[in-house]
Parts: structure tokens; sequence; C-alpha cells
């Protein structure tokens, strides 16, 4: 029987040993090579990011004109400046700071911020450099590894106006980059106005490209010839309703007073002006000082920044005659052969309206030529009396859903941001107030005359006239005309919205508006050679001075305008918002404005003080 060589074992179990340990050294080796390869990207970036380095092209964005192809919204050529943190070594740190006029404390925060963004790739250092600034920087720049200048472009406005309807564009927020992949930290997007709506249409789409650079971070070539790189192509360009030139007058007109003017063209609901007053230029929002000027903007007394013509909610006054005029002649309260006396008043029970002296007896082309409070009050009174009417709650609904059909009351969701809907009282509203058997026609007796319970905006107001002149529809007011080219019309609004109010009881109204201008309360405001139809009204306002309104369409038989303005604290309708309303219509219709005392009348006047 052999016996086991204790040296043989010994030597057996240090091989299996040795190879062990080099098995495992291997799988070690093997794992972590994995991990930088595989997990951590770090050493992968930092590798390629010496000799390589991506380049986000941004898209210009699409040009805006008016609807006569003048340029309202081109762009400007800008740089950000990028840094690679892990590419900064050795720098004169005096003469960089000096270079872009910052302090020691400004880089040193800023080059923290982008260690934590990533030390391997770019973030913007510095925003938003002029075209002079950047050509000062560039010869420098090669002193300065780990920086580099990314081209880009900003927004700019010849025109100093209409900013409510352009909006801005600023940098796209976390929770918008969390929601959309295409958006990445640094880029921009709409945020109010034309540029929020149309933000898809206009931003088009960035591009990439990958170029190699030397030990300075000089340029010297693209990577693999471009094949990795995409091409940015541009927004699409907008055609705006706008006639740029009635703009400017509106904005002329307004300058010294708070209120608003909405001009609409009735055959297609475009918006040739809109007006808010008061304003700013669009250019304070653009560039590096648009921080610290919308913070300005914002502290501003006279609110700026408010868009009255789309966000107001005013009650319409006498100009909402025409409404409860339309409802009364629909629903049988009047007829065209009702007449009632007025003694300066209308008084029931508790109840006095007051009225002003004028011809009488009134019917319904008069009383809305006088603006007779008596008539208003009796026909909305008869109106929701109708034995028809089972109650007052479906009486007050019937004449809600006929103001709702007219535009009121409700968003019209077009290309307009941030329209509200203003504030048509229901039944509903009442029942709460008063219990279901508390009210009655009395009670709501002011919303005959456009008081109470009633809020409208400018652009609803605007948006009456047009269905007037109309004879009984509309189409959404919007403010993109057309799409990439002049003659491709924008699809969106090409629908017509007919009311509930029968076409021959805006004949009745057309009549009636015509007669306000020519020889009832509008008549200070008529434009020689050219048919107005309007209609007047005083806002009463509990805070201070009335508000001054007027509503409007020209020339008559073929009605190419339709507006609404509103001069806040100014008082008489006829004073102040009839004659702008006048001179708009005489601008957009004959290009020139021949009534020089009228004008200057207008442009002397201020109704604006800071509060």
């Amino acid at each position: 029987m052999m016996s086991r060589n204790p040296h043989s074992d010994f030597f057996s179990r240090r091989k299996i040993s040795v190879i062990v340990f080099f098995i495992l050294t291997g799988l070690i080796f093997l794992a972590r090579l994995y991990y930088i390869q595989i997990i951590d990207h770090r050493y992968k970036i930092f590798a390629s990011s010496n000799i390589q380095r991506i380049i986000t092209d941004y898209a210009a964005r699409g040009l805006i004109y008016d609807r006569n192809g003048e340029l309202l919204v081109y762009n400007e050529p800008y740089y950000d400046l990028m840094v690679i943190p892990r590419q900064v070594t050795s720098i004169d740190t005096t003469e960089f700071i000096n270079l872009l006029g910052i302090t020691l404390e400004q880089f040193e925060n800023r080059m923290l911020a982008a260690r934590r963004h990533s030390p391997f790739t770019a973030s913007i250092f510095e925003r938003q450099i002029s075209r002079d600034s950047y050509a000062v920087l560039q010869e420098k720049l090669f002193r300065f590894p780990g920086f580099y200048v990314q081209p880009r472009t900003l927004r700019k406005y010849p025109y100093p106006i209409a900013a409510h309807l352009f909006g801005y564009v600023g940098e796209v927020g976390p929770a918008i980059i969390g929601n959309d992949p295409y958006y990445r930290m640094g880029d921009y997007i709409g945020i109010s106005g034309i540029e929020k709506h149309y933000e898809e249409v206009l931003r088009g789409r960035k591009g990439t490209r990958i170029v190699l650079v030397d030990a300075l971070s000089r340029n010297i070539g693209s990577f693999q010839d471009g094949r990795y790189d995409t091409i940015a192509i541009a927004g699409t360009d907008l055609y705006t309703s706008l006639d740029v030139n009635l703009q400017i007058y509106g904005e002329k007109l307004m300058q010294n007073k708070r209120g608003s003017i909405v001009a609409i063209e009735p055959s297609s609901g475009e918006i040739l002006a809109l007006v808010t007053s008061p304003s700013y230029d669009p250019n304070l929002l653009v560039g590096r000082v648009r921080s610290q000027n919308y913070r300005n903007l914002q502290q501003d007394t006279l609110n700026p920044l408010f868009n009255r013509a789309l966000m107001a909610n005013y009650p319409p006054g006498s100009v909402f005659k025409v409404a409860n005029f339309l409802v009364g002649l629909q629903e049988g309260g009047i007829t065209v052969n009702s007449r009632y006396a007025c003694p300066g008043f209308y008084r029931s029970g508790g109840i006095t309206v007051r009225c002003r002296t004028h011809p009488q007896p009134v019917n319904v082309v008069s009383a809305l030529q006088y603006s007779c409070n008596t008539f208003s009050s009796i026909q909305f009174r008869n109106t929701l009396e109708l034995p028809k009417f089972g109650s007052m709650q479906e009486a007050l609904t019937t004449w809600r859903n006929h103001l709702l059909s007219l535009g009121f009351g409700q968003r019209f969701n077009s290309d307009l941001p941030y329209e509200l809907s203003g504030l048509i009282g229901s039944s509903e509203y009442y029942d709460r107030i008063y219990g279901p058997r508390g009210w009655r026609a009395l009670t709501v007796i002011s919303l005959g005359i456009g008081q109470g319970e009633i809020g409208t905006t400018p652009l609803q107001l605007a948006n009456l006239a047009a269905i007037v002149a109309n004879r009984g529809y509309y189409y959404k007011p919007h403010i993109v005309k057309a799409i990439e080219t002049p003659d491709n019309l924008n699809p969106e609004f090409r629908d017509r919205y007919y009311t509930t109010i029968d076409s021959i009881h805006f004949e009745t109204m057309a009549e009636a508006m015509l007669n306000t201008v020519e020889e009832g309360t509008g008549r200070f405001s008529r434009i020689p050679e050219i048919t107005m139809a309007g209609k007047t009204g005083t806002v009463q306002n509990p805070h201070g001075e009335n508000h001054s309104a007027f509503i409007a369409f020209a020339p008559v038989d073929d009605p190419k305008i339709a507006i609404a303005v509103i001069v806040e604290n100014a008082g008489s309708g006829a004073a102040w918002a009839a004659p702008i309303s006048s001179l708009m219509i005489e601008k957009y219709l004959t290009g020139e404005v021949k009534r020089r005392w009228f004008e200057q009348r207008i442009l002397d006047a201020v109704f604006l003080t800071n509060e």
C-alpha cells in the first residue's frame, strides 16, 4: 500500500491558490472595466470631452408679420458662453473676469454651479452676449480652456407696440423639461401671447454638431465629417391679422389713458388692432435685462403687464342695450312698434332708474338712439315676465342663453392666451343669494341697462359689434391670419358661429345704431363720407369717475371694421370712447385722419393717474 506524499499535497494546494488568486484578480479587473465602460460614464465623457464637443444649433424662431407683410418680430444673434468645468485648469482669472465685466465672487459662484451640474458636460456660464461683445471675447477665448461660445438668437421688435399680443420668450422651467422631452436646460420657450400659443410652430427644431477641439479648445473640424450631426430647422413664419399702422395709431390715442381698444374685421374675426393701456415696449423683455425689467413692470402702480382688452371685466353699461333689445325682440318682450313715454326715470316699487331728457315717446330704434333707460328697464322687465316662462328662473336662463350665443360669459378659446370669460349672472346665482322664491324681475332690473351682476371684456364688446355688422353671426376673434405664407390661411378659425337671434332683429339694431351716430348720443363723432353705426355707454364705477364706452362698425352696408373702446375714469361714452372709435375707423378706412382738431383733443386728454 502506497502512502500520500505531503510535499505533493502542499504544491497542489499552492497551485490552486495561485490560480484562484489570478482568476479573482481578473474578475475584479473585468468587473471594474465593465463598471467604467458600461455603468459609469464619467471617464468616457471626460475622455471624449477632451477631443469632442457637442454644440447645440438653436433654430431661429419663425418671424412674425402684420396682415400686409410688414415685419413685426425678427431674430438678432446673441451668444452664450459655455463652460466644461473639468477642462478649466490654470487660467488668468483676473483677465477673464475683466473681459466679461463680472466680479470674482460671481465667477466662483458660477463655476460652483457648473460643477454641481456636471464637471464633464457643458453648461451656460454667461448668457446672451451681444454681437459686439462676442467679437472682443472671441479673439481672447483661446487663453481660457474649458470655455467656448454657443450661438443663438433672441427676439427683436422694430415697433414698440402690441407687447401683450406678441408675448415674450423666456428660459424653460424644470416642470416643462420634465414633461416635454424636446426641451433641455437653457432652452427658451414662449411664455405668453402669440409666442406661447404658437410655440410649436415658431420654435422650429434644434440641431447638434460634434466638433473636434485641440488642447486650447480651438475648433479643428467636425467629427467624422459630420456623420452624426443633425441640421437645425428654422421655425415657421406667422402672418398676423394686425394692421401695424392702425395699432400704432391706437396706442398713440390711448397714451395717458387707462383702457383698451379692440378692432375686428367682421367678415373673418381677424383682429385688426388690440390696444391695452398702459403698455410697455416688448424689447424690455428680451435678453439679460428681461428679469430686472419684468420686476420693474410688476412693481409699476400703473400695472402695464395687465392685458385689459382680454382680462378686464367691466359692467358694459348702455352699450349692452344692443344685446338686451335683441333678446327682447326675439322673445317678444317688445316689438318694433312698442312705444313708451319717458318722464326722466323708471320707477316701480322702491326701485328708481334715472334717465336723461330726450324726445319721446320712444320705440326700440329711438330708445337706443337716445339711450333711454326707461325703455330699457320696461323691455327687460316685460321680457322676464312673459307668461310663456313658467318661472323667473326659466326666464333668466333663456335671457342668459341668448347672451351666451352672443359671445358673453365665456371664452372664445382662440389664439389669445389668458382671456377671461366675464360674468353673466345665472338663476342659480340669484337663488343662492335670495332663495328660489326671493327674487323677481325688479330685483335684477339693473341688468336691463348693463349694470349689476354682469362683467364683459372689451374683446366681447367688439365681437358684439361684429355680430350686428354681420347681422347675426361671428367668427372667433383671433390674431394669426396665415401660417408660413400669406395665402396659407389659418384653418383653425374658419367656422361661423350663429346666434339664437333671428337676423331680422339685427337689421333693426343696425338701423338704431346708425341713428345713434347720425342724430343720437354719438352724433359728435360722425365721420364725413363714412356711415358708422354705434352705441355709447357710460359705465358706473363705484371706485371713482365713470368709464367711457363705445362700440361701432362701419361702413354700415359693407362693414370692414367693428370696434370697442373703453376709457377708464373718463366719464361719458359720447365724449371720449366714441371719438377714439371714430378716429380709428377713419384711419383704417381712409388711411389718414383729416379731422386734426378732433384728433388733437384726444391726444391732449389725460385720464391716467398713479394709484
